[in-house]
């Protein structure tokens, strides 16, 4: 029998503490705790606090600027931030006497800082925090008996980030691995969602909802390739000067672990419906997704003992694997001669999840993986600054996302300023505060954040009112500001409205310890209505981003990121297993243009109706491209160079063939070019591969029939690919 779960005692105060500690939300919040608090006793000390808003202003936006890095990286990038802030703030004060020299500021600085996105999310995140110190600036000067002089305010803002950027730098000098430990954690929760995600195709029932499955597996493949790019660019952050040492040497392995994981779960070899008719009558399935099942829950155990820094006590499946392989045996020894293409093909998906399991099992140790990869990782930011201007350059043009958000951000801006210039000249900056924060890249998220960030400012202003009604004491009043600020940092990811409500708060707190701040809950309320409606008639009107418009490119890109992954996985099948870094890119690329098309259809289903009545083919192109995702992945998972005296070059042609074809088809998309239907041919070399793959030896049977599976894929993505362009007629 399995042994029993122990029985869960409850943690002792220590435990708790490093369950706490282990939170990535804690860290976070505790520097922002420090930062606030002491920007609170400093002032209070000097009996200066007006001084407190643009502290705690200039911390929150140097907080929002933070990206994970080493601490020289992290040094580099905090200086960059605060030089671009002082920059921005000193402007806003020498310009906000001249209305349109203003005006012009606005536009030029928005729409520059918003194209710098193109360089990379680092990049985007410090441009954004930019804007945001600027408008901070603007509402400093909100403040009654401010004072003139043109340095203050941005000193005050300045000094606030600077010292959370020296707290900073000085967290990472100290715990410069906790990221790391943190993203590999959330890394491999991910993958145990996706290994039980996985395991509901396997129902043991002849009505299984395939199509179901395959998107929901879709949408956790997404985040699953989110948190592998994440933890990525936190391990290159600190690999330079680094390789070789054991911790480091460690934390890649795990990560290529990962990855090795996710490939072989990704993992097709049959379509599951026939495998469920085909044994319906045995538990076979059944035990597959119940090895599947605890091998997902093997990872989420290893993601807990990664982020308590323990040992994985790992015991594995072993009775659920003897089990299965028990199954197996049976079903062979029956000879069922009628099913013996099936019964091979799950001899291969079973031999798949034994290797998987014996990667899990190598998870106790696993520097022994060290040596079986290419320890480089792929660095996407720019190598120079020509490099980074070419990349700018090749984005200014209205196909591009990042120019369309740049040229509705600037806009949303300047319409922004000019009705707060005709309500009042000098007040409700609080307009392009809320203007900046809710126009986002899409209809979609802005229409999401609208609505979020109107209910926590309706939120907040009624917690300000009455928590400073019933504790008029400034004392109390300061500890709310701080906590409400640690609050905002702790759901601004995850639960916008309670972070908006806490800001919300924070900032009323604050400005009751300077001014009246009953007299500003109704400004703030119509100002954030009004910088809501500002965003949300820009983003529908210019330049809108409907996603169907852009459909036949997204699937695109999931042909081309396939032919690709094929190409690569060839190349293995000649030379051997080996994790490269091309093969690593290619295999990232196809799964990151599959959770794109994913993302794409959440996306759209968020717009108004006549815009996303292209949901329907995005929903049958998403099932496609993930079952021949799966298809690919399998070969992946198998890999091994095959015996020279054995190698056939027909298998080799054919997958040229099935290239050539997904290209071409990706071509003829992207260029609203007539994609040519099936005529016959790909069927019939799919039966070839199938006919010729009946006698082979395993390795060449395995790989022509995963060849014809993914042949015979060819038809339908043809179909689709042809009524996805007369339902969009005339896209470029």
């Amino acid at each position: 029998m399995e042994s029993q779960p122990r029985a869960m005692s409850s943690p002792s105060f220590s435990q708790s503490l490093q369950r706490l500690w282990a939170l990535k939300k804690f860290s976070y919040s505790l520097r922002v705790f420090l930062a606030l608090s002491a920007a609170m006793a400093v002032c209070s000390f000097l009996d200066s606090i007006t001084l407190v808003i643009p502290l705690f202003l200039g911390i929150i936006a140097g907080a929002l600027a933070e990206t994970d890095d080493s601490w020289r990286g992290r040094l580099k990038a905090s200086t960059i931030t605060v030089v671009l802030f002082a920059v921005s703030s000193f402007i806003v004060e020498l310009l906000t006497p001249y209305p349109l020299l203003f005006t012009g500021g606005i536009v030029v600085s928005t729409f520059m800082l918003t194209m710098s996105g193109a360089l990379g999310e680092r990049y985007a995140t410090i441009a954004q925090a930019t804007l945001i110190l600027g408008v901070y600036t603007m509402l400093g000067l909100e403040q009654v008996n401010a004072p003139h002089d043109l340095w203050h305010e941005p000193l005050l803002l300045t000094i606030g980030a600077a010292w959370y950027g020296l707290l900073s730098v000085m967290w990472q000098a100290l715990f410069s691995y906790q990221p790391v430990q943190q993203g590999l954690a959330a890394l491999f929760d991910q993958v145990g969602d996706y290994l039980k995600t996985k395991s509901a195709l396997f129902e043991p029932t002849r009505r299984l909802d395939v199509e179901a499955g395959r998107v929901a597996l879709a949408r956790q493949n997404g985040k699953v390739v989110i948190a592998l790019n994440q933890v990525k660019e936190i391990i290159r952050s600190r690999l330079q000067g680094n390789l070789g040492q054991q911790q480091v040497n460690r934390y890649l392995s795990l990560f290529f672990m990962a990855q090795d994981i996710h490939e072989r779960a990704s993992s097709s070899h049959y379509p599951y419906e026939e495998f469920a008719e085909a044994f319906y009558h045995s538990d076979v399935m059944f035990r597959c997704q119940r090895l599947l099942r605890q091998q997902g829950l093997a990872c989420q155990a290893l993601a807990q003992a990664i982020r308590l820094r323990q040992p994985f006590d790992y015991d594995g499946s072993r009775l659920a694997l003897a089990d299965l392989q028990e199954s197996l045996v049976y079903l062979h020894a029956e000879d069922n001669s009628g099913g013996r293409t099936l019964l091979r093909s799950l001899s291969d998906l079973i031999g798949n999840l034994t290797s998987l399991e014996q990667v899990l099992a190598k998870a106790n140790n696993p520097v022994e993986l060290a040596g079986e990869h290419d320890n480089s990782l792929f660095d996407g930011s720019p190598r120079s600054l020509r490099d980074a201007w070419d990349r700018v350059r090749h984005q200014v043009t209205p196909s591009s996302p990042v120019f369309r958000h740049a040229l509705r951000l600037t806009l949303a801006l300047g319409a922004g300023y000019g009705v707060k210039y005709l309500i009042h000249p000098t007040l409700g900056y609080w307009i392009l505060l809320t203007t900046l924060f809710v126009c986002q890249p899409n209809y979609a998220s802005t229409r999401q954040r609208l609505w979020q960030r109107i209910s926590g400012t309706v939120l907040g202003l009624i917690a300000g009112w009455a928590l400073i009604t019933l504790f008029p004491g400034p004392e109390i009043q300061r500890l709310i500001a701080v906590a409400a600020g640690v609050a905002f940092f702790i759901y601004r990811t995850n639960r916008y409205v309670l972070a908006t409500g806490a800001i919300t708060l924070m900032v009323v707190c604050c400005f009751n310890q300077v001014v009246d701040g009953y007299g500003i809950i109704w400004p703030r309320l119509t100002d954030t209505l009004l910088g809501s409606l500002i965003s949300g008639l820009v983003v529908f009107f210019v330049l809108p981003d409907w996603q169907g418009r852009q459909l036949h490119k997204v699937v695109a890109g999931t042909l081309n990121g396939s032919s690709r992954y094929l190409r690569e996985l060839m190349r293995q099948y000649d030379t051997g297993k080996s994790d490269d870094l091309a093969y690593r890119v290619a295999r990232r690329n196809a799964h990151a243009a599959d959770a794109a098309l994913s993302a794409t259809l959440s996306n759209m289903l968020g717009e108004p109706g006549r815009f996303r009545k292209e949901a329907e083919s995005c929903l049958r192109n998403l099932v496609m491209s993930h079952t021949l995702l799966g298809y690919l992945s399998a070969l992946g998972a198998h890999r091994a160079a095959l015996p020279a005296s054995f190698r056939d070059d027909r298998l080799s042609a054919a997958a040229d063939r099935i290239a050539v074809a997904l290209d071409g088809i990706a071509d003829d998309l992207a260029a609203c070019r007539p994609v040519a239907l099936a005529n016959g041919e790909e069927d019939q070399l799919a039966q070839e591969l199938e006919t010729a793959a009946g006698d082979a030896d395993d390795q060449h049977r395995l790989l022509g029939t995963q060849l014809s599976l993914i042949c015979r894929q060819l038809a339908p993505i043809r179909a689709l690919a042809a009524q996805l362009q007369q339902n969009t007629p005339g896209k470029k």
